[in-house]
């Protein structure tokens, strides 16, 4: 996941153009191919063992279209570009033009990126579908229709949103790291945020070499919390058939700093057992595991009232 390009003063959410190039590059070397989201149903569904690299871009800024979209046409690599509908043509932002210039190109898809991409936690559920609906209308009227792919800005959400959310779109995706296999909720997708910090050339080698952790259900399944239920009591079931759940270790940002989790394993689940608060705005669990096929990694992101 992406955001602005060669916007130095961001570093947040920037990534340098080089390093973007750098890469693109490590994706080719490691023999690694892109996923065009046209077939993202179809691999979604089927279990092919190779893996392949989705790219998404948020937010619809200028410095992608003048920095980053030349490299990806020249290069036909396919990417989700999530488009939230207020900001178009608004300074610093891709106007309508460039976005439907970009939409033609048959490796290029548009997402849904909601239409304020305020902090949609906030809104009463009326608002929130009201946001919703707004963005929907605006994407009929200018690309004739609503993307398949939504992603949650900021990756809050609630269950009562994510509900509302699987019915008007296909996929979601959030801002937790993980891998995408089979078994992941089609409207909690993970995503690997990059930026500079967290873009250095051999995180990202690292990153695209990722298995996915396997699993059958996360508890609770309401990310959002209040002070009730803050920390969560958290669980997370796996198949029966499931080997070595004993050599996962979790780490979490409770109490605002980022330590081990206090984990308890049984037949084919884990406790994970917080220790303190999450503190706001969001709340992340991070979990690895080294076996024979190599590293393995899933998050879950908590957002706070």
């Amino acid at each position: 996941m992406y955001h602005r390009f060669e916007e130095n003063k961001y570093p947040s959410t920037n990534i340098r153009i080089d390093a973007f190039k750098k890469h693109i590059n490590i994706i080719k070397d490691n023999k690694l191919k892109f996923l065009n989201p046209k077939k993202f149903d179809y691999e979604f569904k089927n279990v092919s063992g190779e893996k392949k690299i989705l790219l998404t871009i948020d937010d619809a800024f200028s410095s992608f279209y003048l920095n980053a979209w030349p490299i990806l046409k020249e290069n036909k690599i396919p990417f989700i570009l999530f488009v939230s509908t207020e900001t178009v043509g608004k300074k610093g932002y891709m106007n309508w033009n460039e976005i439907i210039e970009i939409s033609r190109e048959d490796y290029v898809f548009i997402g849904n990126h909601s239409h304020s991409h305020d902090y949609l936690t906030k809104y009463k559920f009326e608002d929130f579908k009201k946001d919703i609906d707004k963005s929907i209308e605006i994407f009929k009227r200018k690309l004739n229709y609503n993307p398949n792919f939504f992603s949650y800005p900021f990756g809050e959400f609630s269950l009562e949103q994510k509900k509302y959310i699987s019915k008007k779109f296909d996929y979601a995706f959030g801002q937790h790291s993980g891998v995408i296999d089979l078994n992941k909720d089609k409207y909690e997708l993970p995503r690997f945020p990059i930026n500079e910090k967290y873009g250095d050339l051999e995180r990202f080698k690292f990153l695209i070499n990722l298995l996915p952790i396997q699993y059958k259900e996360l508890i609770p399944n309401d990310k959002f919390l209040f002070d009730s239920n803050n920390p969560p009591s958290m669980k997370i079931k796996f198949f029966k058939e499931q080997k070595n759940i004993n050599l996962i270790n979790c780490f979490s940002n409770e109490g605002g700093d980022w330590k081990n989790s206090k984990l308890n394993y049984k037949d084919s689940e884990i406790e994970i057992i917080f220790t303190e608060k999450f503190l706001p705005r969001r709340g992340r669990i991070n979990c690895s595991m080294n076996d024979k096929d190599g590293w393995r990694w899933f998050g879950t992101q908590f957002t706070l009232n």
